[in-house]
This record gives C-alpha cells, structure tokens and sequence, in this order.
C-alpha cells in the first residue's frame, strides 16, 4: 500500500497533525492496520508475526480519533515489545510500561491531544495498566470527544442501581441487571443465565428498563 493511501485511511481515524507520524509507524515497523468492528471487550489488539503474516494491530472502527490514537499506541508498544523481548516479559509489565511512554514522548511534545487530555494522560502515565478503560478518570476525559449523541445510551454509573441494560457494542444481545458497585467495577447480573459479571463504571450500555421505584419517580413528576 503506498504512503498516500495508508495516509487517506488514517485521516478518517486520527487527528489530522498525529496522521503523518502514525504513517510513519506503521511503515517503519510494517504493520498491517485492520479496522474491525465495535468489540465490546477490547478496543484494539496486537498480533505478533508468524510464518505467512507480518505484525497484526486491530483497532475498533468506533472510536473517537484521540481514543484511536491512544490505543494505537498501547498497540505498538506490545510490537516494541515482542521486538526487543520476544515472549520473555509480562503483557503489561515494566518493559510494555516504558514503551509506552517512549512512544507518546513525541506525541506530547507536538500536541496530538488537547490540554484536558493531557491532563488525564499524563496521570494515567504514572502507573499505566493493561487498558486504558481500567482508568475511570482518563475513559471520562476521552467519552467527551465522542462525535453525536447516542439514542438511549447512558453509561452504567449514570444507570440507578437494579435497572436493566444490555451492553451497546455487544454484539450477542442479552440483559443484565446492575447491582452494587464493587472496588471498581459493579456487580451485574444477565437475567436470562443468572451468571454474574463486574462491568466498568463507564461501559456504554443501552438502558431496557428503569426499577419501579424510579419509574414512580418519574409519573410523579409528570404529574405534578
């Protein structure tokens, strides 16, 4: 693919002034980009080489292009990685840690993300973890850069507790009930298994139905 066209592509995904170093990334370290689909249990992922394939990033179609930005990055500080260090260090160790902050050195300096990005990355940067998502603050600080308003799309801590809701980049469509906020995550039960799962405060979710009590809430202040 010529460097005009790995360009074009990333124009629709990107900052414009981040577009030409990422080419030059991509390039550099041969790296096939694929757009997939919204998942709703990754943003993106790395896949070493192997006898018939180069290295391999995937990155949500969906994201906003500061949030694509970033996880591009996340993505290629795994590549940096299984370069220098093959299968030798933990996913998101030390090594993984000063990667990425190696990488986005140049990206602060030329201001690829706004002042209150910064902010939150730069936080964030003190003790990066395995997803950018595990850091509540920095996933409030990126949401706010999402282009439109979603329909009935709320995120689970604006939810009451006991509502139902069905996660919105699920592809397979099932409801879940929310239930008490643990350490970080809150406790939500899928209704038709009764399996539980712990679901980020800031996952985006599509809301099914309001408890009664709120419900009540809401015909009295039509009413009055």
């Amino acid at each position: 693919m010529r460097r005009e066209d790995i360009q074009n592509v990333l124009a629709k995904y990107l900052p414009h002034n981040a577009v030409e170093t990422c080419a030059d990334w991509l390039i550099g370290y041969k790296v096939k980009l694929k757009i997939t689909r919204s998942r709703a249990s990754r943003y993106g992922d790395y896949t070493s080489p192997t006898h018939n394939s180069g290295h391999l990033i995937t990155i949500n179609h969906n994201l906003n292009k500061y949030f694509f930005l970033l996880t591009l990055i996340h993505e290629l500080a795994h590549l940096l990685c299984h370069e220098k260090y093959h299968r030798a260090i933990s996913p998101h160790g030390m090594q993984w840690k000063n990667e990425f902050i190696r990488l986005l050195d140049p990206v602060s300096e030329r201001k690829f993300f706004p002042p209150d990005l910064v902010h939150a990355i730069s936080r964030y940067m003190n003790n990066p973890a395995a997803s950018s998502c595990s850091d509540i603050n920095l996933m409030r600080a990126l949401k706010k850069y999402d282009e439109g308003e979603k329909k009935n799309i709320y995120h689970l801590e604006d939810l009451p507790e006991h509502s139902v809701f069905g996660l919105a980049d699920e592809k397979k469509r099932r409801h879940y009930r929310k239930g008490e906020k643990l350490r970080k995550r809150f406790r939500c039960m899928e209704i038709r298994s009764g399996n539980e799962y712990l679901v980020s405060p800031v996952a985006e979710v599509e809301l099914i139905e309001m408890p009664k009590t709120e419900q009540k809430k809401v015909v009295q202040l039509t009413v009055f």
